[in-house]
């Protein structure tokens, strides 16, 4: 992108004031902001009282090292969580809604994950219950956390998030969202 993909404006909010607005507005917490490069950049632009930003040192290594870095910081500072959800800046129709309907649906399917359902494919944001705190931990790679989907797929539910593929990786990508508003 050649800058920040956390900075970019989409209707006068930068891509993540959009996803820490959704997560604000629920009554979840701890809210966990984890971010590589360009982190002070980034963290100057962005003022929350319920949020804890947090600097992922080997964020060149991929997602996994994001979600292990926050997962630390669960374990350590926070470790009375039952879930936790995952989400990323750049799904910039991401609501307080789909938070909320990823918890609703493991209250009552009784499933230990829950991920967001879009165009044939399951993934962010994605509810993942403390039984797989250790996995999430220890993730690697780019991939995230989508093997630990894979690999327990009698344990997943889903929920629809009809405009869940537009995430925002390219310039063209940008340029078009920014075109159809």
């Amino acid at each position: 992108m050649g800058r920040p993909k956390q900075l970019l404006q989409y209707k006068g909010q930068t891509f993540l004031d959009i996803a820490i607005q959704a997560a604000v507005q629920t009554s979840f917490s701890p809210i966990i902001v984890v971010l590589g490069a360009h982190a002070k950049e980034i963290m100057d632009a962005h003022h929350y009282a319920r949020i804890t930003f947090v600097l992922n040192e080997n964020w060149k290594t991929g997602m996994s090292s994001s979600i292990a870095t926050g997962m630390n910081v669960i374990l350590k500072d926070f470790s009375d969580t039952e879930n936790v959800i995952i989400t990323v800046a750049d799904q910039v129709h991401i609501t307080s809604h789909i938070l909320e309907a990823l918890y609703q649906k493991f209250k009552s399917e009784n499933k230990n994950i829950v991920t967001a359902h879009y165009l044939q494919t399951t993934g962010t944001p994605a509810l993942f219950n403390k039984k797989y705190f250790n996995k999430l931990l220890n993730l690697q790679g780019s991939g995230g956390a989508k093997n630990i989907i894979k690999q327990h797929l009698d344990d997943v539910s889903s929920i629809p998030f009809e405009l869940g593929h537009i995430d925002i990786d390219t310039a063209t990508e940008y340029h078009n969202l920014i075109n159809h508003q």
